[in-house]
């Protein structure tokens, strides 16, 4: 057996076990008893690896291990997204850099810039994502302009616009100017900006009592220049004799009429609100109830068009300031008032998004939310947390017909096809360059392409062979658990399970679980606008893998929103360090090294089935078959923070530093017999917390679990630990000892006590001690039968046990639950000088603290300071106030 390396190295075994797992096809799909299947989120085809995708992919690659082990049938799979916004976005400014352009060079020379630009950049995320240790099978990735995926689209579109379930209609989208197509709802980004509320003065065509004019309040003057109506608050009394008189709008000299309409708030500006149909949601909505004209002012690139004189040409902004000035120039403009509102933006350029009518495919969501809704409703499909139940049925509730058109050129072309001569149009499967109705030849294809949601709403059945190979899905479909973010519960999970219940009548997966998103330290979301986001990729390289996986997995709780530690630096934004990754890299290192520890103490060993010999191994093995049956139960129900945290207190606390310290006697200066039968021991417990661990620490489970001999598991039939067989709780029942774990459990607090009051005072580990402890009658008999343990392992000199001891002179006290622990420091301590140096270490913090607090209360500090300092000093502030606590218990103690 070779000797396992005095350190490790992550950066060097990691990928060489990726390599080894690959090449032995440990990433195929799996076979076995009961199914996981599971759909990777498709990230962006041109993106790179961000901190979502790393809390994603580790969760999903802990779930996929863990029932690789538990010999289920397991099949991930991989698949990119085209991004149609984003890939075409990317290719524009690249060729814009070579002096070309799109629109000159055209559709299909664009769509092969495309293609190319996927080849040559598609392939980074999926390095990055296998560079994690994700165990997916490589050699079947997706891609969703694949030739198989293009024509599940299409079908889809077809049948669904077949079915009257598509439709073209002119509507009010969200329109970004800049990428030149419309944003659907879901997709737009809200920010706060300050602005302004103008109050512009609109004539009556007829004075009514005396009132020659009304005043509207808008935050958008250009748009009034296609107002066709002024509406005011039907719960408004005061205006109604204004209802259904008229006023002449400014510039354009255009008559139109007041109305009322509930959509109206009394409240806001003046009452009067202008109407303008084609450039608001709301408006459009009134403008269809009562009849008024659609006037689009504005061109694709949002500029004014002609027909509005000296405004004709200008863009948005400057038509604004234009617009305003006139209006002041000729005494109509009444004043203007600041205000902060909130403004929707692209999420690819971060425009201002225009309220645009327009020409646009829909899909008609009516007969699709019902059932949709009903299977949540019913449990079919369950959230994870629960509480996202509820958001979700509250986004179907609402729901509105969905804009599926974009116009663009990269992407799934509308397979709508239209004919000049005879006006016939109809969806098709195949292209077609002649009309069925006339004959004709003058045919030509919609334009526009499919939101890149349509086609990925389709993930989990058109990855699996639909339509043309449906006897491929069979047992992989409905897919066990989708695993993504509360952002796109809207914008995907909900049109996943839409389309497949219409296409496969079945959900596409039982479960939904939402993982946490990861903030900035200071509490901000990472963004690249901010530079304040994270790079996994330097995470790995400078503290490995398992290290990040791990840390990741911690920090989920029942809250969504986790702070991620890391610093970095100011100029360049790269990783100076992460605190949190740091520990758990110790953690990795704590695991090597006590593995290494019990491998260099295994000569002569022979494998064999673990037994109980004392008091220290029934305790180990209880609480071995008890770390087995939460771990279980925490991942089969998605609880992975508590599976990862509770894993580490298991084998540092008990493991390490318990178990093996214990055994280190027998191992060194017991008899062959006791020697190798706590060498079984310890290679079964490191055997088992190895499977334990290895869905989230994949890479240094694998390299210990390679070190190890066979242990009374099993023969070590497997290559490798990713393919052996997870621990079954029923396996392990035996081995639960309820009085063993109590009685250890109380001699272990003894001990504590002694080993922290050592700590405390600065004495020597092995300083002999006297110690009294005050206990009920039963534990004092517990703690009697074990009095020679902590003797040894506490070394401790006289051990006095009872229920009615007293407090010995020179002694410091540690309450532990139901025992009363007092440690004997005699003359080892200067007690008073202790106290004193404890009070001015006291006065010190408390100094410190209130000089934090003055400042952290300090408004002009606050509003001025970088958010990263503001939060070091809240950190601070938290530290002070549990060492002073500390402090005045010690304080307290010697008193």
């Amino acid at each position: 057996m070779e000797e396992m390396p005095k350190t490790y190295n992550p950066q060097e075994a990691e990928p060489q076990l990726i390599q080894k797992w690959v090449d032995a096809g440990c990433y195929r799909r799996s076979k076995g008893v009961g199914d996981c299947t599971v759909v990777i989120p498709p990230p962006n085809v041109t993106g790179i690896l961000h901190m979502g995708h790393a809390m994603d992919d580790s969760i999903q690659d802990t779930f996929i291990r863990y029932n690789r082990m538990r010999g289920r049938s397991t099949r991930w799979i991989l698949g990119t997204d085209h991004a149609g916004i984003a890939t075409q976005t990317k290719v524009d400014k690249k060729l814009k850099s070579e002096g070309k352009s799109r629109l000159k060079m055209g559709r299909e020379k664009f769509l092969d810039a495309c293609w190319d630009w996927t080849h040559e950049y598609g392939g980074t995320i999926v390095s990055q994502i296998k560079r994690m240790g994700c165990s997916i099978d490589f050699d079947d990735e997706k891609f969703t302009m694949s030739p198989e995926f293009s024509r599940a689209v299409r079908k889809v579109f077809c049948d669904w616009y077949h079915d009257g379930l598509i439709y073209r209609g002119k509507r009010i989208v969200n329109w970004c100017p800049v990428c030149g197509t419309a944003i659907s709802d879901d997709e737009a980004e809200y920010h706060d900006e300050k602005g302004h509320l103008w109050f512009l003065r609109y004539p009556l065509t007829e004075p009514v009592d005396g009132i020659e004019y009304i005043t509207v309040a808008t935050t958008r003057p250009e748009t009034m220049l296609g107002d066709t109506g002024v509406a005011v608050s039907p719960e408004d009394p005061e205006k109604a004799k204004l209802v259904g008189k008229t006023v002449m709008l400014p510039i354009v000299n255009r008559e139109i009429p007041i109305f009322s309409d509930w959509h109206v708030d009394k409240n806001f500006g003046t009452g009067f609100v202008k109407v303008t149909p084609a450039h608001d949601p709301n408006d459009f909505a009134m403008g269809q109830t009562h009849n008024l004209e659609q006037i689009n002012i504005l061109d694709e690139h949002a500029h004014i068009v002609d027909g509005y004189g000296e405004f004709s040409g200008m863009d948005r902004d400057e038509a604004r300031e234009a617009i305003v000035k006139w209006f002041d120039e000729h005494g109509l403009l009444d004043h203007i008032e600041d205000l902060e509102h909130s403004v929707m933006h692209c999420y690819r350029c971060d425009t201002a998004l225009e309220p645009w009518l327009s020409e646009q495919w829909f899909v008609a969501v009516d007969k699709l939310k019902g059932p949709a809704t009903k299977v949540v409703q019913d449990g079919e499909v369950k959230f994870y947390p629960e509480r996202w139940t509820q958001t979700y049925l509250t986004w179907m509730d609402n729901l509105k017909d969905w804009c599926i058109s974009r116009q663009l050129w990269w992407g799934h072309r509308i397979p709508v096809f239209y004919c000049e001569d005879c006006g016939w149009e109809d969806a098709l499967m195949e292209d077609t360059d002649v009309c069925p109705k006339c004959g004709g030849h003058h045919v030509h294809q919609d334009p526009d392409v499919l939101d890149t949601w349509f086609s990925s709403q389709l993930w989990t059945f058109a990855t699996q062979g639909w339509p043309d190979h449906p006897e491929d899905m069979e047992g992989h479909h409905p897919t066990k658990v989708l695993v993504t973010a509360r952002d796109i519960i809207a914008l995907w999970v909900a049109r996943m399970i839409m389309s497949s219940l219409y296409f496969t009548h079945e959900v596409p997966f039982h479960d939904v679980y939402i993982y946490a998103t990861i903030l900035a330290k200071d509490g901000s979301r990472m963004s690249k606008s901010k530079g304040n986001g994270v790079d996994p990729m330097a995470l790995m390289d400078k503290y490995g893998a398992d290290a990040m996986r791990y840390n990741l997995l911690t920090l989920i709780t029942t809250n969504q929103d986790v702070k991620f530690d890391a610093n970095l630096d100011k100029k360049t934004r790269a990783l100076i360090d992460s605190p949190r990754t740091e520990q758990a890299r110790s953690f990795v290192t704590k695991i090597w090294n006590a593995s290494r520890f019990v491998q260099m103490n295994l000569d002569g060993y022979t494998p064999g089935a673990p037994k109980a010999e004392t008091a220290e191994d029934a305790w180990m093995l209880s609480r071995l078959a008890r770390a087995v049956e939460a771990a279980t139960r925490q991942l089969e129900g998605y609880e992975f923070g508590d599976y990862a945290r509770d894993l580490q207190s298991f084998f540092w606390g008990e493991v390490c530093d318990w178990y093996i310290e214990l055994c280190k006697g027998r191992l060194l200066h017991g008899t062959p017999e006791e020697r190798l039968q706590v060498q079984r021991n310890l290679v079964y417990v490191l055997d088992v917390s190895m499977r334990l661990l290895h869905p989230v620490m994949p890479f240094v489970t694998e390299s210990v679990w390679d070190a190890l001999p066979a242990s009374g598991l099993d023969d070590h039939s497997s290559q490798f630990l990713m393919t052996a067989a997870w621990p079954e709780p029923a396996d392990l029942a035996t081995f639960v000892n309820d009085k063993a774990e109590h009685d250890f459990e109380l001699a272990r607090r003894v001990v504590s006590a002694v080993r922290s009051t050592r700590a405390r005072y600065r004495l020597s580990p092995k300083a002999e001690l006297d110690v009294c402890v005050r206990a009920a009658a039963e534990d004092v008999a517990v703690l009697e039968s074990q009095r020679g343990f902590i003797c040894s392992v506490g070394h401790v000199d006289q051990l006095a046990l009872g229920a009615q001891q007293d407090k010995p002179a020179g002694s410091v006290s540690v309450a532990d639950g139901a025992l009363e622990i007092f440690v004997v420091l005699g003359g080892l301590v200067d007690l008073a000088a202790e106290g004193k140096r404890l009070e001015k270490e006291l006065a010190k913090a408390e100094k410190e603290l209130a000089g934090t607090k003055r400042t952290l209360s300090n408004e002009g500090f606050v509003a001025k300071a970088a958010p990263e300092v503001i939060q070091k000093k809240r950190d601070r502030a938290e530290e002070l106030e549990q060492s002073i606590e500390q402090l005045r218990a010690q304080i307290a103690d010697l008193a």
